[in-house]
């Protein structure tokens, strides 16, 4: 049961946080819905879950459609994030659909997202995506290229970056994942410390949220844990 399963997700956050001396309130649960049915997430809006995660602007745009009337019914406040690699013609529609954007990974899409934005009236909240892994499937841009970014964002006046996004390699181990985590949190602190405010860590999914929060998560984003295996 899906209520179960939220029950369980959030147990293993505190405790996770506890571990860490960390408040567990400091983490928010990104719940992934790619490929989950409307009913899905409805129920997972009922049990209490308030942000949604989706990977790609056209199935988000049909769930966000589809789901106007029993947001008004319930009169409750969803935040839509964008967690997948953003394509350059996808912008304009990621911008009317997401609250947060999770993967500005160069500095042509920042500047993109901005103008954008800017036609729009919005300023729109990003974090910056960092590859930490070798694997060429992974999006983000290179850890040494990293400030460079984030110093153009900050001057960007229609971006408010609020932190950084990495996806480390999947390991039935969730310790091998620990260093690409802390890794993550070492760019964010050293960043801090040169003026940058930033305090958002996106990172941790299913297999490895626990030490995600360990090592600093602030968001993590879980789909199998909650809603079970994917339909395809």
């Amino acid at each position: 049961m899906l209520s179960e399963r939220i029950s369980s997700v959030f147990k293993k956050i505190t405790y996770a946080a506890l571990r860490a001396g960390r408040n567990p309130e400091e983490i928010k649960v990104v719940a992934v819905t790619k490929s989950q049915g409307i009913d899905k997430i409805k129920e997972a809006a009922q049990l209490g879950l308030r942000i949604f995660g989706e990977n790609r602007v056209q199935e988000a745009k049909n769930k966000i459609e589809a789901l106007k009337d029993f947001i008004a019914q319930w009169q409750i406040n969803i935040e839509w994030h964008m967690i997948g690699h953003l394509q350059s013609n996808k912008v304009k529609d990621a911008l009317r659909l997401f609250e947060v954007i999770h993967s500005v990974d160069s500095e042509k899409l920042a500047v993109l997202i901005n103008k954008e934005a800017e036609k729009i009236g919005k300023i729109q909240r990003v974090l910056i995506q960092v590859k930490l892994s070798e694997e060429e499937s992974k999006f983000g841009i290179e850890p040494e290229n990293t400030e460079k970014l984030v110093e153009l964002c900050f001057r960007l006046p229609n971006i408010k970056v609020e932190g950084l996004m990495t996806i480390p390699p999947y390991f039935e181990n969730p310790e091998n994942a620990r260093p690409y985590f802390r890794k993550l949190r070492q760019i964010k602190d050293s960043l801090f410390q040169k003026g940058y405010a930033l305090t958002e860590l996106s990172m941790g999914m299913s297999n490895d949220f626990e030490v995600a929060i360990e090592e600093g998560a602030t968001m993590v984003r879980i789909g199998t844990a909650l809603f079970g295996q994917r339909i395809n």
